[in-house]
């Protein structure tokens, strides 16, 4: 049976490009169902399967509506539910194996907005000018697995550069609509999640080994602002047995700016499903930026380090330890499930360890520690080790913890 696969398009400005990318598809052998994102014009030299009209109403709005909303992004914002209800709706129907998005920045939203609704595996390819480096790129992948294609030249009209990207992606929707899979969520097989950094790389990988010898598949989460949130977004579908948040600097850059923002309910999630978890404050000590030039001024006279030539990693201060010892806190007296913390006395990161580290400030851990042990809960232990946070002892001493945790606490 051919595969299906959804094409989004502002169709009133974007007719022709959709037409062609729809015509390649079915060259290949896929049937295709065109879902018309446009509002103010008539679709150009196309027919859609699915009107703006009934996007709009699957939106629970009209047309007319949305051309009076009193704003472009009022519009858009409407109209970006409409699209994802109606990919939704397909999926749920069994009626969708992929889909692909051609749009410039309001197109290229719309349809990014839907893909990240859909369950990873499907494919998800989205070309756009805006996908060029100089932007970031959250809008357009949030927590999904959405495959972004600088278009190099903008979504308007057909030529050399645009058909070989078009028809690079008719070949890409082909080959992974016949020979990729969604994520299997039911499979009854659990795994558990592990957050890593660079900065963790080998105490997370001794963990892991640990973990397999007791028969446990880990799956590690990049700890960047988006991994971890993704990896508690997985945890609420049912894919995980328990998590060793290993890395939460990401509570770090929500306080005090940077790229790997984790968002207000960054661990909490993995406390309220009840899983049962190991934490460590790993990383907590810097907040993460572009490279040295680009450090915000507030930032600049702390101690630095140059991870790589494009991020700076920029020391914590005390009173935001202070500031974070109360957020995790605050944030781990949620849990409702099995939960402990392990501490490495030994310093958070590769930049800090004493007494020479350049970020090693033993007056600002502690800090964080007395602040978090006078708000926790007392039921909550917290478990210090005279170790680095990455130092392969240290990981194999977390993965005890966690087998304790999952075995009622039986050695």
């Amino acid at each position: 049976m051919a595969k299906t696969v959804a094409l989004v398009g502002t169709l009133d400005t974007k007719g022709p490009e959709i037409a062609y990318l729809r015509d390649r598809c079915q060259a290949l052998g896929l049937e295709t169902l065109v879902v018309d994102s446009g509002i103010l014009g008539e679709p150009l030299g196309i027919e859609p399967d699915f009107s703006r009209e009934v996007v709009a109403a699957a939106a629970g709005s009209t047309i007319e509506a949305l051309r009076h909303a009193g704003s472009r992004g009022a519009a858009v914002h409407e109209m970006m539910k409409g699209v994802r209800q109606v990919l939704l709706d397909l999926y749920g129907q069994g009626r969708l194996n992929g889909v692909a998005c051609l749009g410039g920045a309001e197109g290229a939203v719309m349809g990014a907005h839907a893909m990240q609704a859909l369950p990873i595996g499907l494919p998800k390819l989205l070309a756009t000018p805006i996908a060029s480096g100089k932007r970031h790129f959250g809008p357009l992948t949030g927590l999904k697995d959405v495959m972004v294609i600088h278009s190099v030249v903008d979504i308007l009209g057909l030529n050399p550069i645009s058909y070989a990207i078009f028809d690079n992606m008719a070949a890409a929707l082909k080959g992974m609509a016949d020979h990729g899979h969604v994520i299997d969520l039911d499979a009854g097989e659990r795994y558990v999640a592990i957050t890593m950094l660079g900065n963790t790389t080998k105490a997370v990988m001794a963990a892991k080994e640990r973990l397999a010898e007791e028969g446990l598949e880990a799956i590690i989460f990049h700890a960047n602002g988006v991994g971890g949130p993704a990896m508690e977004e997985l945890a609420e579908q049912g894919l995980f047995s328990g998590v060793i948040d290993f890395t939460t600097d990401e509570l770090t850059d929500e306080l005090v700016g940077g790229f790997h923002n984790g968002g207000p309910n960054r661990l909490r999630v993995i406390g309220r499903l009840g899983l049962p978890q190991v934490v460590v404050p790993g990383c907590i000590d810097f907040s993460v930026h572009g490279p040295p030039e680009a450090v915000p001024d507030k930032l600049r006279g702390r101690p630095m380090y140059t991870h790589n030539p494009v991020f700076t990693l920029v020391r914590t201060l005390k009173p935001e330890m202070v500031e974070l010892g109360r957020r995790f806190a605050e944030r781990l007296n949620e849990s409702t499930g099995p939960l402990k913390i392990a501490y490495p006395t030994r310093g958070l990161s590769i930049p800090s360890y004493p007494p020479d580290g350049v970020f090693w400030d033993a007056e600002a851990d502690a800090a964080f520690m007395a602040e978090l042990k006078a708000k926790l809960r007392p039921d909550i232990p917290i478990l210090e080790f005279e170790r680095h946070v990455n130092a392969p002892e240290f990981g194999i001493e977390v993965a005890e913890l966690f087998l304790q945790l999952i075995n009622g606490d039986k050695p």
